[in-house]
């Protein structure tokens, strides 16, 4: 899953929410600098992702285009699957999408001292094109699926997958639906479970 969903799935609380969204900027296992909730969030942003690069369900939304992408289609669906989200925020969420990362943007410079430089470097784009809040039309997610290609040096091809993700709309959505509800019950126990220390 992308940030949309690891920040959802983190629930009200501020400091599991920035954990499980700068994770992927977070090497090793010493978490010692962040505060032990914030840590938490790390470890539980960890355990979702083998959750879901290991779901069947995962694996057939893979496969529909993993002829065009190869290696970079879990990156891809990770992205579609945000995009499904944030589509259908109002199933998920009783706060408009819009408010919610605005809101988090706040959050995220409330604890900048703590912030990997990586995270601290795209912030003030992030929060200029509204990344998380522009996943929810096809067209903001072309635009990102742009971005992430030219950071790949145009090895991905990821510009051109909003195709797929017109072509198989409709599939595509469906397995998120069907995951995502699973997801949901695996992230609430995996929090339940992580120890604070």
């Amino acid at each position: 899953m992308n940030y949309l969903a690891h920040i959802l799935l983190s629930g009200d609380d501020k400091e599991l929410r920035i954990g499980n969204f700068i994770a992927d900027s977070v090497r090793g296992k010493d978490f010692s600098r962040f505060p032990n909730r914030m840590a938490q969030g790390i470890t539980v942003h960890r355990m979702i992702d083998t959750f879901t690069d290991s779901h069947p369900i995962v694996s057939l939304s893979k496969n529909l285009i993993r002829p065009q992408y190869g290696l970079w289609s879990s990156v891809i669906i990770d992205l579609y699957y945000d995009h499904f989200l944030a589509a259908n925020w109002a199933d998920y969420h009783h706060q408009g999408l819009e408010l919610f990362t605005l809101e988090f943007y706040n959050d995220l410079k409330e604890y900048w001292d703590v912030l990997p430089p990586r995270i601290k470097r795209f912030y003030p784009i992030m929060v200029q094109n509204n990344w998380i809040y522009s996943y929810r039309t096809v067209e903001g997610m072309s635009r990102i699926l742009e971005q992430m290609d030219q950071r790949t040096r145009h090895k991905s091809k990821m510009s051109l997958a909003s195709i797929e993700l017109k072509t198989h709309y409709q599939e595509l959505e469906s397995h998120f639906k069907q995951f995502y509800s699973q997801l949901q019950v695996f992230a609430k126990d995996a929090i339940a479970k992580t120890p604070l220390d």
